[in-house]
């Protein structure tokens, strides 16, 4: 197991972890029903994918 030989400074922690955050996931709107869905699916509340139905939605 490594053991480390020197303490990471506040600022080298910091940078490493400037990639350590949530990011929001791209949204579009559906042509069909203009509900906001994830690009490359098929919308969830309409059931279409590229002018298409492809989900039977109740």
């Amino acid at each position: 197991m490594a053991v480390q030989q020197h303490r990471v400074s506040k600022t080298r922690k910091r940078k490493r972890r400037t990639h350590f955050k949530l990011e929001q996931p791209t949204l579009v709107t559906c042509p069909q029903c203009g509900e906001y869905k994830l690009p490359h699916h098929a919308c969830t509340s309409c059931g279409t994918y590229k002018g298409r139905v492809v989900l039977s939605v109740k």
